[in-house]
């Protein structure tokens, strides 16, 4: 018969300030490979493979072999999901360097939380599609009107549900302290902008910029305002 889950296991492996580094490196839904996470946790690769096997062992990363070199990625969006709630939860640790000042702000601004959007821009798209009945605030579900005009922007919600991911999920967001659209319908959107052109990537992985473009188009698709815009 089996018992409860053992928080206390994952919660030990995720304290690990290593692995705490990997996981983050690979918090953009991407893959790395495992000289690159070693790199980003401070640690020579033998430590960095000890480290990786552990995750694995977990079911926290999924590890692929390809010739000579080992790929890494989040196992799935469950554990971004785990790691973004946990971000809301933990104390802040205050930049140091104008480097890190810069990152922490572009993250805030707009970024990646696995798949979907997140940061302010993200908070102020999930309150635009409410605010127009696309989804419902309580639990950001799928309006009706919501399925029509979405699927008039380019995104097919019943064929999302195909899928094995929930359709839609309200994720806390760690710098707003507010919820974000996710699920297979925040990824989708997500990936729509992006192809657009509506944000770009940064060179920090997780972070993105408004564009131009993409802040008036944001606007006539949804409503979307931004907080000094």
């Amino acid at each position: 018969m089996e018992g409860d889950v053992d928080v206390a296991a994952v919660a030990q492996l995720i304290a690990n300030p290593a692995r705490a580094a990997m996981l983050d490196a690979l918090f953009d839904g991407g893959e790395q490979p495992s000289g690159a996470l070693a790199a980003a946790a401070g640690v020579a690769p033998s430590t960095a493979s000890e480290h990786l096997a552990r995750l694995a062992r977990a079911g926290l990363v999924a590890v692929e072999t390809r010739g000579r070199e080992r790929r890494v990625r989040l196992a799935g969006p469950e554990v971004s999901d785990a790691l973004e709630a946990l971000s809301a939860i933990a104390p802040q640790r205050p930049a140091r360097t104008l480097r890190g000042s810069d990152r922490i702000r572009a993250l805030r601004a707009a970024r990646t939380c696995y798949d979907h959007l997140a940061g302010a821009l993200g908070v102020a798209v999930t309150d635009a599609l409410c605010g127009r009945r696309l989804l419902h605030r309580d639990d950001l579900s799928l309006t009706a009107r919501g399925n029509r005009e979405l699927r008039e922007f380019g995104l097919d919600a019943e064929n999302l549900r195909r899928g094995s991911r929930p359709l839609t999920r309200a994720c806390l967001d760690w710098s707003e302290r507010r919820h974000h659209l996710a699920g297979a319908l925040g990824a989708a959107l997500c990936d729509e902008i992006l192809r657009r052109g509506w944000v770009e990537r940064l060179p920090e992985r997780r972070a993105l910029r408004l564009t131009p473009a993409g802040a008036s188009g944001l606007a006539d698709a949804f409503g979307v305002v931004l907080s000094g815009s």
